[in-house]
């Protein structure tokens, strides 16, 4: 009986280091360095490792962050939370509009609640916004300041409001005449405008921020030969959320024509006017599936001003993420996190904490759930991606320059459900590469174990 099992021992050992040899082989001829991969795959049963390589290396981990921050902030909101941004009346006949650094909050639900006071006929002294949900810090630890006009890391405050972009479109004129630049809505930039129109060739169009002179100018160069529109971010949430608000006051032919002012809501003598509100899962979905920076850096802060019951920080953000941690038994020694949704390389993370971090939420009872929020092949990040594991992967992905990352769940072909991460650090492996390696190696797990 017992050189039985010690056979069967022998060859389970055999084929598994066969197959270990097989994705290190892979790794190695699609010419990357060993050194800049971090692999970790664990069976979710029993957290047994399946395969690891350079799994204790604490790497950049991008947006796979995510996983986590958002796990954090649901544990402490509870999964049906409602972010509810409430327009106030007081007895001394004052509006105060409490902000939630909702990041669903648009110039339309704005408007709602101006037409509620409206329909009420408020006719305020005083206008106040409370803006003490968070800080005065809008952007992360490390973030990058050559970033600040990509729409995809926009400034993140308690004044979001659509999303905190705004809409540059530059139409031709006349042929070799400079280009028509128009901002919408009104936010005030100015433009060193060198776009000259010619009809004969396709659009080149490049936007930078010339902080040299102010930081509201904007350098404009290139060709232009028909309309071209692109977002981004605006440098002032509050100034932007304030013109929105004085907007809707004046066309909406609201009674108020004073400034509006900062206060904090009282905790007596006052009513709620009306409300909007938006749930935690679409915020969510748009976390994991889409990898929203901004609803990922919202939620994280809002949670954390909820747990430490005070104006929300990235201090008090890191301080329940490390005691949700050290609440599930996910031992944090050999990681660094700065930010809610991996934007900053500050970060560091190894693929042996992600995988044991998703071994912990499968045995979770809203497992399926939480699955069914990742991106499966063809959806979300994953879109054009890992077709060929069809409805075998779950995953949330990852992106920074000379970083790319993968880490979720994956079937394999024998039935096995293993949690996995894949980081790679690369400097002189381009972007495709990295994901054609991620890819490779999923492939090899799906068919190997």
């Amino acid at each position: 009986m017992y050189k039985i099992v010690a056979l069967l021992l022998s060859v389970f050992l055999t084929v598994t280091s066969a197959c270990a040899e097989t994705i290190t082989k892979t790794i190695t001829d699609l010419g990357i360095n060993k050194s800049a991969v971090s692999v970790s795959v664990k069976d979710v049963k029993n957290n047994h490792t399946v395969y690891s390589l350079n799994d204790k290396a604490p790497m950049a981990p991008a947006s796979t962050l995510k996983l986590v921050t958002s796990s954090a902030a649901v544990d402490t909101l509870g999964k049906d939370y409602i972010f509810s941004t409430k327009l106030y009346k007081s007895t001394n006949n004052d509006l105060y509009l409490k902000l939630t650094g909702d990041p669903l909050f648009t110039s339309n639900d704005l408007e709602k609640l101006v037409l509620a006071a409206r329909e009420k006929q408020i006719v305020p002294k005083t206008f106040y916004i409370d803006d003490t949900i968070f800080d005065n810090v809008e952007w992360g630890e490390g973030w990058q300041w050559d970033d600040d006009l990509n729409p995809l890391m926009p400034k993140f405050s308690a004044y979001n409001i659509n999303k905190n972009l705004i809409k540059i479109e530059i139409n031709p004129t006349t042929e070799n005449s400079p280009a028509s630049i128009t901002v919408k809505p009104f936010y005030p930039l100015s433009f060193m405008n060198l776009v000259v129109t010619d009809k004969t060739r396709p659009n080149s169009i490049k936007i930078d921020r010339n902080n040299a002179i102010a930081p509201n100018m904007l350098n404009v160069t290139g060709t232009v030969s028909k309309l071209y529109t692109t977002l981004i971010p605006v440098n002032n949430p509050k100034r932007n959320f304030i013109l929105r608000l004085e907007e809707i006051i004046s066309n909406k032919k609201f009674e108020y024509f004073d400034t509006i002012k900062n206060a904090v809501l009282p905790d007596k003598n006052v009513y709620v006017v009306d409300g909007v509100e938006h749930d935690i899962q679409t915020i969510l979905a748009l976390i994991l599936k889409n990898s929203d920076n901004l609803a990922a850096e919202s939620l994280f802060k809002h949670a954390g001003a909820v747990w430490a019951k005070t104006t929300g920080s990235s201090e008090n953000s890191l301080a329940m993420l490390n005691k949700y941690l050290e609440n599930i038994g996910v031992k944090s020694e050999d990681i660094k996190i700065v930010d809610g949704s991996g934007v900053s390389k500050n970060n560091l993370m190894t693929s042996d904490f992600m995988t044991d971090f998703l071994v912990y939420k499968s045995g979770e009872e809203d497992f399926e759930e939480f699955t069914q929020m990742l991106p499966a092949p063809g959806v979300g990040t994953l879109k054009n991606r890992m077709l060929y594991l069809k409805d075998n992967l779950r995953a949330k992905t990852g992106t920074l320059s000379d970083t790319s990352a993968i880490a979720g769940y994956i079937t394999t072909r024998r039935g096995r459900v293993l949690a996995f991460d894949i980081m790679i650090n690369d400097a002189k492996t381009s972007g495709s590469d990295k994901k054609n390696i991620e890819e490779q190696i999923l492939r090899n797990i799906y068919a190997n174990y």
